[in-house]
């Protein structure tokens, strides 16, 4: 078993922590009844470490009979399992007190334990621990699909993963039969995304296919099991001659035999494939490298090119050529879908572009970069294929950046608005982290040397990333937080300076922020309030569209309203839903979009004219979680237009969320009236 670093930085493994876990339940077995509370946090402590290492949660479970018989849940809400309740065991995994998170999660391993027969409680039948555990897995699909979102990562630090092994597990033993359409429609909800990475839905996916295989399983009706072969046959058997998954080598002497008709056939149905799902199988790559050698009709096929994306590739014939070579393998074939979106964005006809993909497809990597993708990824294939393959996915995917499970947003969302708007700028960045292993950028007519420059925000090196921001990201977070710094002692918030110089001149120059940064409290509501409506809303600004991205921070809420913390966000557009709300659409790095932000305002990511990756809420809505915005100052709108009523309808979403404290008494009165 590969070793693991643990919380103080030594060295230790799964085996050994299940050791320690032991003792200390052997300790409290061999206390008396009246001081087993003694022993108590030895064990939750013991429990959390083995929790949080691979395989934790097969050896507590494992543990299951021992753990009760020792009395640890003597005297707690869990002593009694026969009367728990399903939907009180999201809230007791979701809490920000990491022993009710080990107690909750434990009791779950002992219900599973029960019902695969290897717990033969007094209490509690097999069948009544599986009723259970269906329930569980059913009323927490957030948690067992999907990363932790910026709430979850504050409140509970490392323990949200915890959380998220744990329910995997749980699926994984019981089965997914029972939550199985449920988990197609979260799968998808995913996909509408269009996330650049989907290593955990490819993950889900090929779960549920190796599930699918069991003759036992129940799907429910024809439609969850058409639902799970949709996305099955995604990855796995596209097309007719990659159905039963033959394998890649198999899969290309097929190809070999095929005419000029049965290619196409392949090729359209790979291409038709990926854009319905935003999925690129392995066979797919395999594919487009043998259609290089037949025809650039056949390519264009297979890539599922618009007629834009076609002229690209007839005028680039070459560099697209090259990069198909470079950078697409079966263990890269996701980049595919961004190659297909780059080409029918036409940025190739942007006159940097194509000699800074030449450059990119040339680029030797530093020793520092090449370690980098190598312990993440891999070395087949090579680094360099690895960091182009990002590359391609980034710009034709834009909108797909994640900041991973890191405290760098205003990283990721500098990609993002790059990639979407200035994409030569971003080559740029890229061979300067990956070449040089150093990033300079001005603050004020500065240089910032990102290897000059003390630690960003992030405490340690980001890992779950895409490979372009595994590369640049460290060098953007560390020179955003030497721009933060050289702005101490100004009166003021630092994004007023910071954001121009740090996302490009397109990021206007007005500024605007309803924070006091000294105390917390929000001042200038009104005035605030309306120049935001006068600066992006249609009826206020002359119906002027946005033209340039443009940052802003948002104060994101839990699903009570509850203020999590700050957020670093991209305003992309303003405009009218399919049922005519002016709503705002904007770019959100934070893995997964859809979020419950509480009072009833719940961010959309599809069925609202969204994009791929764009999430939108109406404009009050959104307006009432803003807390800063740029704005151009010599376009002034009409603000005494805005309706007063609706500026009091935003007070009131305000003042009923991350609000609440931030006003005197006497400013509350919109909180009183929940219609408002």
């Amino acid at each position: 078993m590969n070793p693991t670093a643990d919380d103080t930085g030594g060295t230790t493994t799964l085996d050994k922590r299940v050791v320690s876990l032991d003792e200390a339940v052997q300790a409290m077995a061999e206390t008396r009844d009246f001081g087993k509370h003694t022993k108590l946090r030895r064990v939750l402590e013991a429990l959390r470490r083995v929790l949080l290492q691979p395989g934790g949660a097969a050896s507590v479970q494992a543990r299951a009979q021992a753990l009760e018989e020792a009395g640890l849940f003597q005297d707690t809400d869990w002593a009694s399992p026969e009367i728990l309740v399903p939907a009180l065991v999201g809230p007791g995994l979701s809490s920000a007190d990491t022993d009710t998170v080990v107690m909750e999660a434990t009791s779950e391993l002992r219900m599973l334990a029960v019902a695969r027969g290897e717990f033969e409680h007094p209490t509690l039948s097999a069948e009544q621990a599986h009723q259970f555990l269906t329930q569980v897995l059913a009323t927490n699909l957030e948690l067992l699909f999907s990363p932790p979102g910026e709430a979850e990562r504050v409140r509970q630090g490392r323990t949200a993963q915890l959380v998220r092994d744990l329910l995997r597990h749980l699926a994984d033993e019981i089965g997914y039969d029972s939550v199985l359409d449920k988990l197609v429609d979260e799968i998808w909800r995913m996909l509408r995304q269009r996330p650049i990475q989907v290593d955990h839905v490819q993950s889900l996916i090929t779960r549920v296919a190796a599930y699918r295989g069991d003759p036992d399983v129940d799907l429910g009706g024809p439609g969850g099991g058409q639902g799970i072969d949709r996305l099955v046959s995604s990855l796995f058997g596209t097309t007719e001659a990659c159905r039963e998954d033959p394998g890649v080598e198999v899969y290309r002497s097929r190809l070999e035999t095929m005419d000029t008709g049965d290619l196409q056939y392949e090729a359209t149905g790979f291409a038709r494939a990926m854009h319905d799902t935003g999925l690129v199988s392995p066979y797919h790559a395999e594919l487009l490298r043998y259609l290089l050698q037949e025809s650039d009709y056949l390519v264009g096929e297979a890539l599922g090119l618009s007629d834009t994306g076609r002229n690209c590739l007839l005028r680039y014939r070459d560099l697209v050529h090259r990069l198909v070579e470079e950078a697409v393998h079966p263990q890269t074939a996701q980049c595919i879908y961004g190659l297909a979106l780059l080409l029918d964005r036409g940025i190739l006809y942007e006159p940097p572009v194509v000699p800074g993909l030449w450059r990119q497809v040339a680029l030797r990597l530093s020793p520092v970069a090449r370690e980098r993708l190598a312990t993440v990824y891999g070395e087949d294939p090579a680094p360099e294929a690895r960091l182009l393959a990002g590359v391609l996915s980034m710009l034709g995917q834009p909108l797909g950046v994640g900041q991973g499970d890191n405290p760098t947003c205003q990283a990721a969302r500098a990609l993002s608005m790059w990639a979407y708007n200035d994409p030569d700028y971003l080559l740029q960045m890229v061979v300067w982290a990956a070449r040089d292993d150093e990033v300079i950028m001005h603050f004020e007519g500065q240089p910032i040397s990102s290897q000059d420059s003390a630690t960003g925000v992030a405490s340690t090196l980001p890992m779950d990333l895409d490979p372009v921001s595994l590369v640049v990201v460290p060098h953007l977070d560390r020179i955003y937080a030497e721009m933060g710094r050289r702005c101490v002692g100004r009166e003021g918030d630092p994004h007023r300076w910071v954001n121009p110089e740090f996302h490009g001149w397109w990021a206007a120059r007005g500024f605007r922020i309803n924070v006091e940064v000294a105390t917390g409290n929000l001042v200038d509501l009104d005035d605030f309030l309306r120049q935001f409506h006068a600066s992006y809303h249609p009826a206020y600004n002359g119906e002027q569209p946005l033209i340039h991205p443009q940052p802003a921070g948002v104060a994101v809420t839990d699903s009570a309203g509850r203020y999590v913390g700050w957020h670093a966000i991209t305003i992309l557009r303003v405009a009218p839903d399919p049922q005519d709300v002016v709503r705002v659409y904007f770019f959100n790095p934070n893995n997964d979009s859809g979020q419950n932000w509480g009072d009833g305002v719940v961010v959309s990511t599809a069925g609202n004219g969204e994009r791929f990756g764009e999430a939108s809420l109406p404009f009050d809505q959104f307006a009432s979680r803003l807390y800063i915005f740029h704005l151009d100052p010599l376009e002034r709108g009409e603000p005494d237009r805005v309706p007063d009523e609706d500026i009091a309808r935003i007070i009131g979403y305000l003042e009923r969320s991350w609000g609440a404290d931030r006003l005197p008494a006497g400013n509350l009165q919109a909180a009183q009236d929940p219609r408002r």
